[in-house]
């Protein structure tokens, strides 16, 4: 799973949202390193609710535009879930490495 994928099923875990809002939370979730652009973020969308992880949760017209709400489905919870635990494994697995390097050189790195 791609880091923006991973980062839009991370915001709609939250509550549903609508593809601003979703974009705002990914800003915010990686303290401004990632900024979706709207193309990237609905090509996303799109993709998603096609692979059935995300699912419109309901519409609403906005000063005369339509603002479609997206959701997390049970699939999209599940494929967060396996994400995640395999970025912890990776980030387990890194950490360990690094320990045994620094007692490998005393402390000192290389």
């Amino acid at each position: 799973m791609n880091e923006p994928t991973f980062l839009i099923l991370t915001a709609l875990a939250g509550e549903s949202q609508h593809g601003y809002a979703v974009i705002e939370d990914v800003e915010r979730m990686t303290g401004g390193r990632v900024r979706l652009r709207a193309g990237t973020l609905y090509a996303a969308l799109d993709r998603l609710r096609g692979e059935g992880l995300i699912e419109v949760d309901r519409e609403e017209v906005v000063q005369s535009r339509l603002r479609r709400y997206y959701r997390l489905t049970a699939a999209g919870e599940q494929s967060l879930e396996a994400e995640t635990v395999r970025l912890r494994t990776q980030a387990t697995l890194a950490e360990g490495r690094l320990r045994a390097r620094r007692t490998d050189f005393g402390g000192a790195t290389a």
